[in-house]
């Protein structure tokens, strides 16, 4: 059984005193990007959208990344923390792909589609809300406007509850290759008390339908920390996922953010959520049986199979994390559609209205539905590759640093690296005279390692999910 002063994995080398779990359980950004979207403003004109979008299709740019929100699911799941859309009305499907339609053709007109695709997502949301006709239809409007690299990574989350063989075979025939399923916990207790109920046998069907389509890539999605899990249920979780041989896995901290999504209150008022030590002992747990089992952990919240490109570009060093998580397409400009939606490029992030109802007002107008976005300045940029850095590879190479941005990295950020002398009496990081690496007990943390970087937090505070 779990022991509150025992919180150790010896095979994967985690060790964590429960006096430090306590200590660092704060709040902070996931860093997908940097400035964090809770920095973005209303003011459009400082986006100078126009200019960016010119900038970024200048010759020689890098390949496109394209991502598609699809926001309607079938029944609430009250842990959720995205943006959804509770129907279960089938129209609202098609209406959805005509808009979206509208919005391409909006920014293929202002961008240079003969630029290779090198990674197509869609998320939501339930993508698979979607009927196969209308996934067929997104497909051939995506294909028709857009020119794709040959090595395409073109991938889809999966309720696995709402997933039929023509749906497979739909997006299978739109070029898909990767699927990501939403498993969260596969016991029935949590289940119910997430309001999520999931048979495995369901998470095995569709599992068997995709590798027969010849899906080359299975992640499933795990949450600790939910209503009634212990260290021992979600151990039994583990072992039930990893006996399907997923090439992926996504092991997130359940983020509590009721003052976001109200519908989590209900785990406050019954009282089902763990404490912060339990929570971590379910990380712990996950970690050792994964890593036992072959996997790599990627860092933060990721684990993938050491032949995974996912393991390469982390031994290699050419991770990259954005709003979709951990890519391998560092060098890609993000391009998102749809409500709430993200986009990225060198100079500018944009996130469309958060509404359907004021999204769907500004493309029918013929306006870039973005609604909020932020014009990043030259020590933005630079703080956003430290940040990436420490997420992406856990250390910084001091030289590599100072020869990128042109300048003595130690003198000019000598205050933030000064404050890393906590975290390495706590035994979170290594410090030398050439660089800092986040230990592995530190993997966890690479949250709280980050934001000693992120100027940002000095600023009007901002409210985030707990780290542990």
């Amino acid at each position: 059984m779990y022991s509150p002063n025992d919180l150790t994995s010896a095979r994967a080398g985690l060790t964590f005193d429960p006096s430090l779990v306590a200590k660092y359980s704060i709040a902070a950004p996931r860093y997908t990007s940097y400035p964090p979207a809770t920095q973005f403003t209303t003011d459009l004109a400082s986006l100078r959208l126009d200019d960016a979008l010119r900038d970024d299709n200048a010759p020689g740019a890098g390949p496109l990344s394209l991502y598609f929100h699809i926001p309607f699911c079938e029944s609430r799941c009250w842990y959720c923390g995205c943006n959804t859309i509770i129907t279960r009305r089938r129209e609202a499907a098609s209406e959805y792909v005509d808009i979206l339609e509208k919005e391409v053709a909006l920014t293929a007109g202002r961008i240079d589609c003969s630029r290779p695709v090198a990674q197509l997502h869609f998320g939501g949301g339930t993508p698979t809300f979607l009927p196969p006709d209308q996934l067929r239809r997104i497909g051939e409007m995506i294909h028709s406007r857009f020119k794709f690299a040959p090595d395409a990574e073109i991938s889809v989350e999966i309720d696995p509850r709402r997933l039929t063989l023509e749906h497979v075979q739909a997006l299978h025939g739109l070029g898909a290759n990767r699927a990501s399923l939403g498993v969260q916990d596969t016991n029935r207790r949590v289940q119910l008390a997430i309001h999520r109920f999931q048979p495995h046998d369901l998470n095995r069907q569709a599992v068997h339908w995709l590798r027969e389509e010849g899906f080359r890539s299975i992640n499933f999605d795990l949450i600790y920390g939910l209503p009634l899990q212990t260290p021992e249920s979600f151990a039994e979780t583990i072992a039930d996922v990893v006996s399907l041989s997923p090439d992926r896995l996504s092991v997130f901290s359940y983020a509590h953010v009721p003052w976001l999504k109200p519908a989590q209150k209900i785990f406050e008022d019954r009282g089902q959520l763990p404490e912060t030590e339990e929570k971590f002992a379910m990380f712990v747990v996950a970690h050792e049986k994964l890593t036992a089992a072959g996997y790599i952990d990627i860092g933060l919240d990721h684990f993938a199979r050491p032949d995974d490109e996912l393991a390469l570009a982390q031994k290699a060093g050419t991770l990259h994390r954005n709003f979709q998580g951990y890519s391998t397409h560092a060098g890609a400009s993000l391009y998102s559609f749809g409500m709430t939606s993200i986009s990225q490029t060198q100079d500018t992030y944009r996130q469309n209205h958060k509404t359907l109802d004021g999204y769907v007002a500004a493309v029918t107008a013929g306006t870039m539905p973005v609604e909020k976005g932020l014009r990043l300045t030259d020590e933005d940029k630079r703080r956003r590759t430290i940040i990436m850095r420490v997420m992406c590879d856990r250390k910084l190479d001091y030289q590599r640093l100072s020869r990128d941005f042109g300048f003595n990295f130690q003198q000019a950020y000598a205050h933030e690296l000064s404050s890393l002398a906590d975290l390495e009496a706590d035994g979170i990081v290594r410090c030398s005279p050439s660089g800092m690496e986040v230990t592995p007990a530190g993997g966890p943390l690479l949250r709280v390692v980050a934001m000693r970087f992120d100027a940002t937090l000095q600023q009007a505070p901002r409210r985030h999910s707990k780290v542990i």
